[in-house]
């Protein structure tokens, strides 16, 4: 895989298991009620805190890997079957079971002026799957400087991305409608799909090497 091929894998791959796309019925519901300088505050809030919490587990990622003794190549097999759980929940059109349970809901209606950083912020967009899926990418760049920093410019898109959608949330999901809304979160779980197998592949040869 070429360095270009490398960006966009990361790039496409960490905007699909954030997926703001599939946020917006949630958020757009939540935030009914507020005006646009309320709701513009909420979105910049979690975004941050999403761009934040991304960029400091990648940058402790292997740090954690030598501290509990475990390899990447177990990681990745446990972060694949993840990713593969989230992709499943979004090719049916949900809001993952791993991000935002019923009564997390229930508190986060209410509790209102705190839903930027819980549950928009964590875990609806940096969520377990997606704090993984930077961990193993960084866990993989070793010291090549282009991989170290492409993950980060990778947070960093995903991040603007995420601003944008949840700031005209209104204007997609009335432009889309719920059910393209979900069409598109289905497309991107399929994605996703395909990157959890990958990484459980992954894992399983520098697992078991020579074995396979």
């Amino acid at each position: 895989m070429t360095d270009i091929e490398f960006f966009i894998a990361v790039t496409i791959s960490l905007f699909a298991i954030v997926d703001p796309i599939g946020t917006l019925p949630f958020f757009v519901s939540l935030t009914e009620s507020f005006d646009a300088a309320d709701r513009r505050v909420i979105v910049t809030r979690a975004v941050l805190v999403e761009g934040a919490v991304l960029a400091s587990f990648a940058l402790v990622g292997r740090f954690l890997f030598q501290a509990f003794g475990f390899t990447l190549g177990a990681f990745e097999i446990a972060g694949g079957i993840l990713l593969f759980v989230v992709a499943f929940d979004m090719l049916h059109g949900e809001v993952t079971r791993t991000r935002l349970s019923t009564a997390d809901r229930d508190d986060a209606i209410a509790r209102r002026d705190e839903i930027s950083v819980v549950p928009l912020g964590i875990p609806l967009l940096a969520g377990p799957g997606a704090i993984s899926t930077v961990m193993i990418y960084e866990g993989n760049a070793g010291s090549d400087p282009f991989v170290i920093v492409a993950t980060f410019v990778a947070i960093l898109i995903t991040t603007a991305l995420s601003y944008f959608i949840l700031h005209y949330g209104q204007v997609i999901l009335r432009a889309f409608g719920r059910v393209g809304v979900m069409a598109m979160t289905r497309v991107l779980g399929l994605l996703l799909a395909a990157v959890g197998v990958q990484f459980v592949v992954n894992g399983a040869i520098a697992s078991f090497g020579g074995h396979l």
